[in-house]
């Protein structure tokens, strides 16, 4: 798999890397960029095999919230039909590793959990990679990860969990940086299994009944901000974990969009001062993985495929920020003009950041300038 593969003629300054489920941990918790989320009771198979969304690199198949509870059941039977049919196509060559999708199951709760890798084989976990772990608190994060340890030591292959930080305790001021500490607590003792945290606003969002209209963005709802700030300063030190964007819920699509004359010289600084570029949802889309970016997210939460190629495109590097970051990372200590002559680099502190720039350098590629964005997602 590799990102960006909807725009084959596009011409990097480094290429993205190819990548697949076995990729390195270290490495592959970069690679999720957007993860599209579908019903467990749909049949993706036909999607994969024919690779119908290019840009599609990261699959996550719900059995919570995209799923009813009566539909638990044969969504599970769909599923396990669907990585039999896979694990088939790759024997017998119908279908390339190098053409599959990173795939996640959502679960519904511990319970579900358990009672669906019961009905798992060993050579199931060969054709996915992890567990998303949702209402992830105090009382089940435990129970997920000794499962998840369970089944990993149980069935060789290795797959990984992502618990979503999203319960009232990590929302609401008061019990917050102790909800945070002890969820950290856990994750921290499960660290070789946990490939990403990721973050549910939509639930904080319903327990102060906000919800974010097209034209802004989560940042700009405070409550849910404090939220994501407090998460990213326990979970973001060091870069101790790769963390993901909150979902953006719009997708209107306009198919009479003329990319050509869109202005690409600041699309950044455009999109901040929200001069319209595509769309309005496109635009808001675009305009909060910037500020995932600024804050420290890496990737995304989608519902529609049109979102995919947005969401990736943004997490490529600039040539600018690639040649600042193998400069610090090639330098010892003090501080140094960067390459540009435009700005000090100064290299103890600016460490971190290069090293999170570098891995998503190698992972999504770097482009020339800022105006290679918008011919990348077109």
């Amino acid at each position: 798999m590799k990102h960006h593969q909807y725009n084959p003629d596009f011409k990097f300054a480094h290429d993205p890397m190819e990548f697949t489920k076995d990729t390195d941990k270290e490495i592959l918790q970069y690679c999720i960029g957007a993860l599209m989320y579908m019903p467990a009771n749909n049949d993706f198979l036909q999607a994969i095999v024919s690779r119908k969304y290019p840009g599609l690199t990261a699959i996550a198949m719900c059995f919570e919230d995209a799923c009813r509870e009566e539909d638990v059941p044969e969504a599970e039977v769909n599923v396990i039909r669907i990585l039999n049919a896979l694990i088939e196509g790759k024997r017998n060559g119908s279908i390339l590793e190098a053409n599959m999708p990173l795939i996640f199951f959502r679960v519904r709760n511990v319970e579900q959990f358990e009672s669906f890798t019961k009905k798992l084989e060993p050579e199931h976990y060969t054709a996915f990679s992890g567990f998303i772990l949702p209402k992830f608190n105090k009382k089940s994060g435990n129970s997920y990860f000794d499962l998840l340890k369970y089944v990993c030591d149980m069935n060789g292959p290795n797959v990984y969990g992502m618990p979503i930080l999203e319960c009232s305790e990590v929302a609401l001021i008061e019990s917050r940086q102790y909800a945070l500490d002890s969820l950290k607590s856990i994750i921290d003792h499960y660290k070789k299994y946990v490939l990403n945290v990721r973050v549910g606003t939509t639930d904080f969002s319903s327990i102060f009944g906000m919800r974010r209209s097209i034209d802004y963005t989560i940042y700009d709802i405070l409550t849910v901000r404090a939220c994501l700030s407090g998460i990213l300063n326990t979970f973001g030190r060091y870069n101790e974990y790769v963390m993901s964007g909150p979902v953006w819920e719009y997708f209107q699509m306009s198919h009479e969009t003329k990319f050509d004359e869109i202005n690409t010289e600041k699309i950044q600084q455009s999109l901040l001062r929200r001069n319209p570029i595509i769309n309005s949802a496109v635009d808001g889309l675009l305009r909060e993985v910037i500020l995932d970016k600024a804050n420290g997210f890496i990737g995304k939460t989608v519902i529609h495929p049109t979102h995919l190629r947005y969401v990736n495109a943004m997490q490529a590097v600039t040539l600018e920020e690639y040649e600042d970051a193998v400069q610090i990372l090639n330098t010892s200590d003090g501080v140094i003009k960067s390459v540009g002559g435009n700005k000090m680099n100064e290299i103890k502190p600016h460490t971190n950041w290069a090293l999170k720039v570098a891995a998503r350098a190698k992972v999504y590629g770097v482009i020339n300038d800022e105006s290679d964005y918008v011919r990348l997602f077109t």
